[in-house]
């Protein structure tokens, strides 16, 4: 059994949306081993950092919280689908071929790679897919962006999969992972918030 962890690092220093320190994690010390005898700490940050899962309350105004929203969106068998020839938006065309069926969990590989500085330019979902995925009935979509779309007026990728029950995970690291096969686990924790990280990997053997 091979376990592949698709998480980005939590740090002060990490990539986040457009850059804006406002949304870099910041870490505090509360104790101290040589003066407490035991380490501790504080976390301040974006419930949107690196890794995680938006909650459908993130862009519908009645929707569930990440707490709220059924398990079986984070968990279980999944295909990694390989779209690194996409330029920019990801279209309706692009996903056409891979024979997605109702219920899947389905990860983006894209282009993009874990950067120094946020990249603009992104591989992002764009809305036609979306609704095409909608179509389809998916489970759940993750993608290796920090977000499923890109400075799109009215966020409709966004909503789109929300009103149709799936789930959305963001800042995978899918650059050393090929296509194919897994199982997830990508558990949110169980907050009443509008998103919350998560600890991804993916299992080789168990997905077929």
């Amino acid at each position: 059994m091979k376990i592949h962890d698709i998480s980005r690092e939590i740090k002060e220093g990490m990539v986040v949306w457009k850059n804006r320190d406002s949304k870099r994690p910041k870490f505090t010390v509360t104790a101290e081993y040589s003066k407490d005898h035991a380490n501790e700490s504080r976390i301040d940050m974006d419930m949107h950092t690196g890794t995680h899962a938006d909650a459908y309350f993130h862009m519908l105004k009645d929707g569930e919280k990440i707490g709220g929203i059924p398990l079986d969106r984070f968990i279980g068998k999944c295909r990694v689908l390989d779209m690194t020839r996409a330029k920019g938006m990801i279209t309706e065309k692009d996903l056409n071929g891979c024979k997605i069926k109702k219920g899947e969990i389905i990860l983006l590989k894209t282009r993009n790679r874990p950067e120094r500085e946020f990249d603009s330019e992104f591989a992002f979902v764009g809305r036609e897919a979306a609704a095409y995925l909608a179509k389809k009935k998916i489970k759940t979509l993750g993608v290796d962006s920090l977000g499923v779309e890109r400075n799109q007026a009215g966020h409709d990728t966004h909503k789109i999969l929300f009103s149709n029950g799936i789930a959305v995970i963001e800042g995978l690291e899918l650059s050393g992972v090929k296509p194919g096969d897994y199982f997830l686990v990508a558990l949110p924790l169980r907050i009443n918030a509008d998103a919350s990280p998560v600890r991804a990997v993916l299992v080789e053997g168990i997905g077929k």
